[in-house]
């Protein structure tokens, strides 16, 4: 019998649209669900967008094009990122791919050999420990602790964990599942570290502009992180355009080239049509981006409001991103949960409300002892939340 390569065992995957099965079969037998689950966004593309997109078909741009983008694009990207962040980056800087994720990959491809070892965030987006995994490195997981603000990086553990083997961090400020937003003393940390140990950095910054008060900061402003740092960018929840797959990489000029060759490599380039719509995206007009914001605010202030009014339920205001993240473990209590599967897997039933796991961002490290679940508002509007969660309330009330 024919055999399947070895390293298939070592991949990972999204573990989201699992959850995302359940509802759906859940829905499909007639009941009601609360979805919470999953980071998509219910607000459609803005039409300027979708009508340069239609426009660039009608114009016949439905054929290859470069490998790192058309130039019109990394131009355009070059001049938004970089004076949102205070850095001059040049089109040669920038390498448009298939959205985000392709970026996670291909700095792994670019940076890691077998056996090397890269620290990722856990909890924390599952593609990191996939894909470290899956091309044959060695992930090791740094963890994060509660603050009444949310929550901090374990400094003292990152420094603890790197080894002569260590040669990258992966850094996600605004941070997917659990909406922590560095300190400007944290960032620097985690710059210092990067710079004394010379590793690698990918900043994934796909919720730089997904923010509600204050001003988003990058590690790569700080001295001496441009030329280690790859930056992760993604059209998909500033514009509404999770569909669209359209992301870059922002990187030093050796990794940019290496990075357009693994393009190439890979799926040749990104869709041609789609890269005028992004075009369109960051220099056309604005006010979309800002009236998805107040409305994402809105969802926010509500599931938060609710979620700590219920017993044994609680989490800290994010100021960014579409998440939030609530302690779960006095209420799992109240109801007689030990596994917080079995308490999501009930809440479906029960309530219709779907969400994930802590377990659904990495393997739990040792130590722990709450537990958490996540709640994305991006696809569910202010009133089914608020009817939602009022569910989930009543659920655990009554227990």
């Amino acid at each position: 019998m024919q055999k399947l390569a070895r390293r298939l065992e070592r991949l990972g995957t999204e573990t989201a649209f699992s959850v995302a099965q359940a509802a759906a079969a859940w829905k499909a037998k007639g009941n009601l669900v609360y979805p919470f689950h999953l980071g998509d966004i219910n607000i459609p593309t803005a039409p300027h967008i979708i009508e340069a997109m239609n426009k660039a078909i009608a114009d016949g741009y439905t054929g290859y094009c470069p490998g790192p983008g058309i130039p019109q694009l990394r131009e355009a990207l070059a001049e938004d990122i970089g004076s949102r962040r205070g850095i001059e980056f040049s089109p040669e800087n920038v390498v448009v791919m298939t959205g985000g994720k392709p970026v996670i990959t291909k700095f792994l491809q670019a940076v890691m050999n077998p056996g090397e070892e890269v620290l990722y965030p856990n909890p924390g987006f599952p593609i990191y420990e996939s894909q470290i995994e899956y091309l044959g490195g060695t992930a090791v997981p740094y963890r994060y602790v509660p603050t009444s603000k949310g929550f901090a990086i374990d400094l003292d553990q990152v420094r603890a964990s790197i080894t002569p083997n260590t040669t990258a961090i992966i850094y996600n400020d605004l941070q997917n599942p659990i909406s922590a937003e560095s300190t400007a003393a944290e960032r620097e940390a985690i710059a210092q570290i990067a710079i004394e140990h010379d590793l690698w950095v990918l900043s994934d910054e796909a919720y730089f502009e997904t923010r509600y008060e204050g001003v988003s900061s990058s590690i790569t402003s700080i001295p001496g992180m441009a030329e280690r740092t790859v930056m992760l960018y993604t059209f998909s929840k500033k514009f509404a355009m999770t569909g669209s797959r359209l992301g870059c990489a922002v990187a030093p000029r050796d990794i940019a080239q290496v990075l357009s060759t693994l393009n190439t490599n890979d799926e040749s380039c990104t869709t041609h049509y789609v890269q005028w719509a992004g075009i369109e995206a960051l220099r056309g007009p604005q006010e979309p981006v800002q009236d998805m914001l107040d409305i994402l605010k809105d969802r926010r202030d509500a599931a938060c409001g609710i979620v700590n009014s219920i017993p044994g339920m609680s989490v800290a205001v994010p100021q960014s991103t579409f998440y939030l993240f609530p302690d779960v473990t006095e209420a799992m209590q109240k109801l007689g949960y030990t596994a917080v599967g079995d308490f999501a897997s009930d809440a479906l039933y029960k309530t219709g409300v779907s969400f994930c796991t802590r377990e659904h961002f990495g393997r739990r490290l040792p130590g722990e002892d709450r537990q958490y679940i996540r709640l994305a508002y991006s696809g569910i509007e202010t009133p089914a939340i608020e009817e939602g969660l009022g569910r989930l309330r009543e659920w655990i009330e009554n227990a």
